[in-house]
């Protein structure tokens, strides 16, 4: 697939075709625009490809992505026999196939006959867990457009998308062929039947050719990290399966733990003790947990190392507010040495801000709803609460000046 956000979406005619069907039946050209914008900025994270379907997660305005989507009706079994039927008419079709490539003729021959491939006008049905009500809205638009460089690049995606899995489909049009030739080999008069012809070799190069020299290519230089972590793709339950969610809950943490050891060389591993993990894990997982709302799995990850919902929300929020830093400041109060300490007391009142109170590393505004940390890393943490009430939460970014982390 490309990966050149200016190259056009498709330059294949199957590929320009997917587009079109987009763009004759979307009733908003603004969106359409949008959308291109979105998808060549990079904001479709993974596509997943599933027969009916395609889904992939779409960053937009809000820190947590859209959950776009994509359906398409899938062929009926009568509809397959009638497409490989048509494929394996053509021995060409095979091969053209192997090389990822959709002969415009087998795509109009299956059109006749009933087994339409690609989407006409309407029958590409999007939706978005957006508030836009829009057909389609500009973060399905941005998928529609970032799937046509996936299905220009192998068209058995939209195989797939129509319901036929890749092995299947070679394997059937194998065996079609086959009987074909068998049917057109010729029997002499009164002899045997001729044996059943061999299936058409597929074209490769045999691993005693292949491995016959040491002498190997040079390994392409390495991809730089992408700008963000990939989402986890979307898993189909099955009966005694592990629970999708929880399999897409840590596919996610794993992402962001490979991309942080990627981009800021952070150790892979998790830390060892269940509590600390679970802080990590609440943290980096996008929209888990929130100040007085919880998730079911976000309670069941609470209980399972022996705290509360609020407890574990308020160490994650804490954990985003700086890492390990950030919840050392939230677990433990210290006394910090004269110096930075001071002189941030005397820049407050210089700023011309009420006095505020002291405990140890603590600085508290006399109306209760602001107070100032000092870490031992040197930075400033925020932290608010609802006046008359001791319920302080992290909130902000830390910073070496406290008006800055006083002003969140």
């Amino acid at each position: 697939m490309r990966t050149d956000p200016e190259a056009p979406f498709a330059s294949t005619w199957w590929g320009d075709a997917w587009i079109a069907a987009l763009e004759e039946s979307a009733l908003d050209p603004a969106r359409l625009a949008r959308g291109r914008a979105y998808a060549r900025a990079g904001h479709v994270d993974t596509i997943t490809v599933e027969p009916g379907r395609i889904v992939a997660y779409v960053h937009g305005s809000r820190p947590r992505p859209y959950r776009a989507e994509l359906r398409m009706r899938t062929l009926t079994p009568e509809d397959w026999d009638r497409f490989l039927d048509a494929a394996a008419a053509d021995p060409g079709h095979l091969v053209s196939l192997l090389a990822r490539d959709m002969p415009h003729a087998l795509a109009a021959t299956a059109d006749r006959t009933g087994a339409r491939l690609l989407p006409g006008r309407g029958d590409l049905i999007s939706s978005c867990t957006c508030p836009d009500r829009g057909h389609p809205c500009k973060h399905a638009a941005a998928l529609t457009y970032q799937t046509a460089r996936i299905l220009d690049a192998d068209p058995f995606a939209l195989l797939l998308l129509r319901g036929g899995e890749e092995r299947h489909i070679l394997d059937e049009l194998s065996h079609r062929n086959a009987r074909a030739a068998t049917q057109d080999t010729p029997r002499a008069p009164g002899g045997p039947e001729s044996p059943a012809a061999e299936p058409p070799p597929l074209p490769g190069v045999l691993a005693r050719e292949a491995l016959a020299s040491d002498a190997r290519p040079p390994l392409p230089p390495p991809l730089p990290p992408p700008a963000r972590p990939g989402e986890a793709p979307l898993l189909p339950s099955a009966p005694g399966a592990p629970d999708p969610a929880a399999l897409e809950f840590l596919a996610t943490d794993t992402a962001a733990r490979a991309h942080a050891h990627l981009t800021k060389g952070t150790p892979p591993y998790t830390d060892p003790d269940p509590w600390r993990d679970a802080i990590r894990l609440a943290a980096s997982h996008p929209g888990l947990s929130g100040r007085r709302t919880f998730s079911r799995r976000f309670a069941e990850l609470a209980h399972a190392v022996g705290h509360t919902p609020t407890a574990l929300s308020r160490a994650a929020a804490a954990w985003r507010q700086g890492d390990e830093e950030g919840l050392a400041v939230l677990e433990s109060a210290w006394d910090p040495p004269a110096g930075p300490f001071d002189r941030a007391r005397g820049a407050l009142a210089a700023a011309g801000l009420p006095r505020m109170t002291i405990d140890r590393n603590r600085l508290t505004d006399t109306a209760g709803s602001v107070q100032l940390r000092f870490g031992r890393d040197g930075r400033w943490y925020r932290y608010v609460s609802d006046a008359g009430r001791d319920d302080w939460w992290p909130e902000g970014q830390p910073d070496m000046d406290p008006l800055v982390a006083l002003a969140g």
